[in-house]
């Protein structure tokens, strides 16, 4: 199921599309298999319900490449897609199923011959330079096999690669985080609910990728059901679910959706438009 870089498109796919976003990762932070697990998502042959950490590959008009998120599969992703260049980092927020990838950034700066740049909201910021705090101490030298990034707090909007990129801010569970937007795109993972001040930031959006981690109730995570109520209300041409447990059967609980909504999987490539 998967398709090939995010770096070229699909056989059958337009050639042309204004950017585009590869799903590298579609599942929660235990991943799907769950270890230990014999439930009949984790021993699933469909190949969409191999679920790696969340995170997200954008391919710009202008040929540069953003990566949202840096899960601890990040090197698996990146060989199953072949990826060739990142040029900025974007973080929703810190925890490790989004964060802890990070040292394979490393091979990235080996290949551009540059550093890497790296945004999120303050709180998300520090936690990175306190979890990865050896690559800001200046008593060790750069250039020795490790990440050389440069870190950038933000609370509105900025530009990458001539895009404007929008923070969302989410709720997920008591704390919050980013979700991004990017011309007709939003990427709102880990999401518990949408603030009321958000919503116009997310008005005009067609192209959704929202959190919907099960059926039942989680205090951190919108459930299918509480996905389908925001997607109602935004009304996109067209809506992924992502960030999936191993609760949902990809075959069964895709069929079960409602047009345009569909339950999204690692490898799928969307197009949209990025102005």
């Amino acid at each position: 199921m998967n398709e090939p870089s995010g770096d070229s498109p699909a056989p059958g796919r337009e050639p042309d599309v204004a950017a585009r976003l590869l799903f590298l990762g579609t599942g929660t932070s235990n991943g799907v298999p769950v270890i230990g697990c014999e439930c009949a998502v984790c021993t699933s042959t469909d190949a969409r319900d191999d679920r790696t950490r969340p995170s997200v590959y954008i391919s710009l008009p202008d040929g540069t490449r953003v990566l949202v998120d840096t899960s601890p599969d990040l090197r698996t992703q990146a060989l199953r897609h072949r990826l060739r260049r990142v040029d900025a980092v974007l973080y929703t927020h810190g925890h490790a199923d989004h964060v802890l990838g990070l040292d394979d950034v490393r091979r990235f700066n080996v290949m551009q011959k540059s550093r890497v740049p790296c945004y999120g909201d303050a709180r998300t910021i520090e936690e990175v330079r306190r979890t990865f705090a050896y690559l800001f101490d200046p008593r060790i030298p750069s250039g020795i096999g490790m990440p050389e990034i440069d870190t950038h707090v933000v609370d509105g909007p900025f530009t990458i690669g001539g895009c404007t990129i929008v923070p969302v801010p989410l709720w997920h569970g008591r704390r919050q985080i980013f979700g991004y937007r990017i011309g007709t795109l939003a990427y709102l993972t880990d999401v518990s609910a949408i603030p009321d001040t958000s919503w116009a930031l997310l008005e005009g959006v067609e192209v959704l990728v929202i959190d919907a981690l099960r059926h039942r109730r989680h205090p951190t995570h919108f459930t299918v059901a509480q996905a389908l109520d925001a997607i109602a209300r935004l009304a996109p041409r067209e809506a992924w679910l992502t960030h999936i447990c191993h609760d949902l059967s990809h075959a069964g609980t895709d069929a079960s959706l409602p047009a345009p909504v569909h339950l999204a999987y690692d490898g799928l490539s969307v197009a949209f438009q990025a102005g």
